[in-house]
């Protein structure tokens, strides 16, 4: 089922091209390289996590401008931030192999350490355990774990053997979702955090750089470095409405076909429907239950390493600065690096009207 969304986006071209002449850039955005976006769930209000060693917050009015509001350093680039519940408080992690919180409700003007790994961090969420009002923090590692931190405790409540480096993980209601490398994606009910509910092998061929739940946590989305998405239901019963779909790949010259990384994929909080970011430097807006393209985007200049709807799901984040993915070499100074605010349109993100037959 690879090419459900190819045919009907080229056939649509025109009227799927999607507008960039109203986005408006961050201000003060960070020295390097941009690694996570994540916006409050309360406030409007957005954290950036940087290769610069420092997690950003910025105060987002309803227009796209900023206001750089707090910041706090980490030892090592940070690879991945995020809010808890509550909008608090943001928590960073890193290269340090370490992850750091700070308190905005307290004003507090540094970040305390609240977990450690043996290798980076490189993804980090809150989250509520089912049944209790106390977030908690969820970390994955290069060092093969997943390791769940009670905020009022120094050690791990949980640890949980992973079978390769985490790469990727995503947390949504009681659903956890972890991708590693060798292409393993575990699932987790969080009723049960210290066992793997199901271990699937991803079904791209090729490394997962990203995955991302469903806003009802009934499934998830994957992204993976060849130009390719997947929608995966967690229940056996819902399987028939698992797909992939080719995105972020140039269109066919000689027999040959560029294709990029797929690096972000958010879901939009109201109506469902998800953004896939990429390499190629494009973003574009799906309906995945009709299994079609609703916006794509023309380039933006640079590889898009970063993305996140805010709550209200009025505005669409993305940052454009370098992924890493051609190594060291290819990072010049004069490579873009920005965080650009979309206004999401009211028709943008909407589902497509189901067309019955008769």
């Amino acid at each position: 089922m690879a090419g459900l969304f190819g045919s009907a986006a080229s056939t649509s071209q025109a009227n799927t091209l999607g507008d960039l002449s109203k986005d408006v850039a961050l201000q003060s955005p960070p020295d390097d390289s941009v690694s996570d976006l994540s916006f409050s769930p309360q406030s409007d209000h957005l954290a950036v996590a940087s290769w610069d060693k420092k997690v950003r917050i910025y105060a987002i009015t309803q227009n796209g401008g900023s206001e750089g509001k707090a910041f706090f350093e980490h030892d090592a680039p940070v690879l991945s931030c995020h809010w808890s519940p509550d909008g608090t408080k943001v928590v960073g992690a890193g290269a340090d192999k370490m992850a750091k919180v700070i308190d905005l409700g307290a004003n507090q003007n540094t970040a305390t350490q609240v977990a450690a790994h043996d290798q980076p961090i490189r993804c980090v969420r809150y989250f509520e355990p089912p049944g209790s009002n106390a977030p908690m923090i969820v970390t994955g590692s290069w060092d093969k774990t997943v390791k769940y931190w009670d905020l009022r405790q120094s050690q791990p409540a949980a640890t949980v053997q992973c079978q390769e480096r985490v790469y990727t993980l995503d947390v949504k209601k009681n659903l956890l979702v972890i991708g590693t490398a060798d292409r393993y994606i575990n699932v987790i009910n969080l009723s049960e955090p210290a066992k793997f509910y199901k271990t699937i092998q991803s079904p791209l061929k090729w490394q997962t750089r990203v995955v991302s739940c469903f806003p009802d946590a009934s499934g998830f989305a994957v992204g993976s470095i060849e130009g390719r998405c997947a929608i995966q239901y967690v229940e056996e019963k819902d399987a028939a409405s698992n797909f992939s779909f080719k995105c972020h790949r140039d269109p066919p010259q000689n027999n040959m076909t560029n294709v990029y990384s797929v690096n972000a994929i958010s879901f939009h909080p109201q109506h469902g429907t998800f953004s896939t970011a990429g390499s190629d430097g494009t973003f574009h807006f799906w309906d995945g239950v009709a299994k079609h393209r609703l916006k794509g985007y023309p380039t933006t200049g640079g590889t898009i390493s970063a993305t996140a709807f805010d709550r209200s799901g009025q505005i669409f984040a993305y940052a454009v600065s370098y992924d890493w993915s051609k190594g060291y070499a290819t990072n010049t100074p004069q490579y873009p690096n920005k965080v650009m605010m979309h206004p999401v349109g009211a028709e943008e993100c909407k589902p497509r009207p189901s067309v019955k037959k008769r």
